[in-house]
């Protein structure tokens, strides 16, 4: 059968299955049914719920101002699929073509799209981590459980950890009146994602909102009561921290354990992939068959040295998603790589955070418009000669150019002159990122390195 017969043959009678029941499960779902395919669906997902949005989860859920149950994704249209909810894949035989789920259950197809994302990094003992009153914020139920307890007045609330999700969750606290505490083992807040120089314009605005930070601090314990209820946090300065709320942001772990052995190029940093999605093995061959979307993907980016990116981010899932789904039912020529260039933002004490490109690979910063001490302003990064990334605090109206800048490799400082320039955007300053080898709050997106493949192989030469 010629290549357009097996393709309209799939079209028409096919098998997909997408494991994950996520925005990018639920784009690629959408996506397939738009580019004709008239076959099975399968969306199978680890949560009772269909797909949601999880940005509002830190922001407007845990304010009060919207419940969890309102934050279902819209649908771009019917998907009519099967679903598979509140239960999870748990192995993949890629010979068989079958998933393998927790009820015992498992479903064949001619296509497969690991959608499975991360979730939220817990607190490593496991004893503390039970104690009533200690949370992480990454799901529906997460939101919930963490929304009624600041429902509650708490005395004070303790997060661990100054990335996106620990600011924006003590932005809320703040709002609402409850003191809190950030413990942060970095010089400063969001220094992963955006480095120091724009880490120390975090921590000022958080200390003006009557934020207690405390930088360059680990929490080495949590306390409970006769009741195991949390109750303090011991620092590794001697200090304690009382608290009758703590919320783990600790960053993410990314939902690949339940592929170990099945010969995919799966691990800790992600599901290696090609610019066009699909999955390689653990050999660095890559499949037709197995395709990847989403916060679990690791794929590699012409515009940042063709290094394997993983990206925790909103916009990229739905463009990976509609990539992967569009290859997935298309010939070879007809292929289209995933080029989406990062972006990213945050609302936390009242000020818009925004950015594009990898800042996180910069090694310095031009402060391009506005001033720091001011709060408004455009960060640019460089690396290498080049425009790498942006940044803004207010000031979203000059991201379309400096994403213009990043597409088309401009040099970096930029030689154009502004009329908001003030003296400190005259030169460029070391960007201040931390050792990526020390554990922070984390950037948005990961460098993870040119190999498909996490495990070592042995080579050995032909003849031998």
């Amino acid at each position: 059968m010629s290549g357009d017969g097996i393709l309209d043959r799939l079209k028409r009678e096919g098998r997909v299955v997408v494991v994950g029941a996520s925005l990018a499960g639920l784009r690629a779902a959408e996506t397939l049914r738009e580019k004709g395919f008239a076959g099975s669906l399968t969306m199978v997902g680890d949560e009772p719920y269909e797909p949601y949005d999880r940005p509002p989860l830190s922001k407007q859920v845990l304010l009060g101002r919207a419940t969890p149950e309102h934050t279902s994704l819209p649908r771009r249209r019917t998907i009519d699929a099967q679903w598979r909810l509140g239960v999870p894949a748990t192995g993949l035989d890629m010979a068989a073509r079958r998933v393998r789920l927790a009820d015992g259950d498992e479903v064949g197809y001619d296509r497969l799209l690991i959608a499975t994302g991360v979730r939220a990094r817990p607190w490593p003992r496991e004893s503390e981590a039970e104690l009533d009153g200690v949370f992480v914020l990454r799901t529906r139920d997460d939101a919930t459980g963490l929304e009624r307890a600041l429902a509650q007045n708490p005395r004070r609330v303790l997060v661990i950890g100054a990335g996106f999700t620990g600011s924006e969750i003590a932005s809320a606290c703040r709002e609402r009146g409850i003191a809190v505490t950030v413990a942060e083992r970095a010089a400063a807040p969001l220094v992963g994602a955006l480095g120091g120089v724009v880490g120390q314009v975090a921590a000022e605005i958080q200390r003006e909102h009557g934020v207690d930070l405390r930088c360059g601090i680990m929490v080495t314990g949590l306390e409970g009561d006769a009741a195991n209820r949390v109750r303090a946090a011991h620092l590794s300065d001697g200090n304690t921290v009382d608290a009758d709320v703590v919320v783990v942001c600790l960053g993410a772990l990314r939902n690949t354990e339940w592929l170990a052995g099945s010969g995919l190029g799966a691990g800790p940093r992600g599901i290696a992939c090609d610019a066009g999605c699909r999955a390689f093995d653990i050999r660095g061959i890559v499949t037709d068959d197995v395709y990847v979307a989403g916060d679990v993907a690791r794929s590699p980016h012409p515009l940042f040295g063709y290094q394997f990116l993983s990206l925790e981010h909103w916009g990229n899932a739905v463009a990976q998603a509609e990539t992967a789904a569009h290859n997935m039912m298309s010939d070879s020529v007809d292929r289209r790589p995933h080029i989406w260039v990062p972006a990213f933002w945050s609302s936390q004490f009242g000020v818009n955070i925004k950015s594009v490109g990898v800042p996180s690979m910069g090694t310095e910063i031009l402060i391009a418009q506005g001033a720091l001490n001011e709060r408004r302003f455009t960060g640019v990064y460089g690396y290498q000669g080049r425009v790498i990334g942006a940044v803004t605090f207010d000031q979203t109206k000059w991201l379309q150019f400096y994403q213009q800048l990043i597409e088309t490799t401009a040099p970096f400082p930029p030689s154009f002159a502004t009329v908001d320039r003030r003296p400190e955007g005259q030169r460029p300053v070391d960007a201040d990122f931390p050792d990526p080898s020390v554990p922070t709050s984390g950037p948005t997106v990961t460098l993870t390195g040119y190999s498909p493949a996490d495990r070592r192989m042995t080579f050995t030469p032909a003849g031998h």
